[in-house]
């Protein structure tokens, strides 16, 4: 009953209009303020702001040219080799010797390149249409490299010709030399099969390799020259690496894309 009397005297008690009405303590005012200015300044970064993105993708450094499988056009056994790997051969130089039933043939390049895969060794047994050797197409031992990134189909569309692109380079430690500077010079207009990729590499694992994920789309960077260098490329590190750069090394290509504004992110 003490408690009903109590709740029948607050309901005829007058509404205490003559005291002070309570204000926001200064702590939240300032919280209030310091969430107004968050907010515009979060407002105007999304208007007048830019994020830049960077698209990854597998490569290799190339000449740009393709390679070819040579294959022997006779049956025998290997008596001798006139080439190794890294040498360069011209069109019509003798690659190795067969000793056959007819005597002695010459397997020779069919045209001018540098030998990157030499698979006949001495005493070998050869049968008609065997691989003996991969070469890439080159012009002369001056040619400059190329880089040739496989990017996603999906997402080679958001590649701009002109991008810049860095490269990490399997035979250069990134940690102690830096990144390899290129700019995006083309990007192929349809997805590359692997038969494609084996074809223009002359390697079936590397192809295979590439095209994992699905057929890719060629981009085509070029690279950024230094007089310089030992390398004769730019690099993010002051010097680079202290030897020169191999064509048909593995490599790994970041591109910059095009900066975006926050606020295209939340428009349609």
């Amino acid at each position: 009953m003490q408690f009903r009397q109590q709740a029948l005297s607050k309901l005829q008690s007058p509404e205490e209009l003559d005291l002070p009405a309570r204000l926001a303590r200064p702590q939240g005012l300032l919280a209030l303020a310091v969430t107004v200015v968050v907010m515009a300044a979060a407002s105007l970064w999304a208007i007048t702001g830019s994020v830049s993105s960077t698209l990854k993708a597998p490569g290799i450094l190339t000449h740009g040219q393709g390679s070819y499988v040579l294959q022997t056009p006779v049956t025998g056994q290997v008596m001798g080799l006139y080439a190794k790997e890294g040498q360069r051969l011209a069109a019509d130089a003798p690659l190795l010797k067969v000793r056959t039933a007819q005597g002695d043939r010459t397997v020779r390049a069919v045209e001018a390149g540098r030998v990157t895969t030499l698979l006949a060794q001495v005493g070998s047994v050869l049968t008609t249409g065997s691989d003996v050797a991969t070469l890439e197409k080159t012009g002369a031992a001056r040619d400059p490299l190329l880089a040739m990134l496989f990017v996603p189909a999906d997402t080679a569309a958001t590649v701009p010709v002109g991008a810049s692109v860095d490269l990490t380079v399997q035979s250069a430690a990134s940690q102690k030399y830096g990144f390899l500077r290129g700019t995006v010079r083309a990007v192929g207009r349809a997805a590359q099969t692997q038969r494609q990729i084996t074809a223009f590499l002359g390697d079936k694992d590397l192809a295979a390799q590439f095209t994992r994920s699905g057929p890719p789309v060629a981009v085509l960077v070029k690279l950024s020259v230094s007089h310089s260098t030992v390398s004769g490329y730019t690099w993010t590190s002051a010097a680079g690496p202290p030897y020169a750069l191999d064509s048909m090394i593995l490599t790994s290509g970041a591109v910059h894309l095009a900066e975006q504004r926050p606020i295209d992110w939340l428009l349609p």
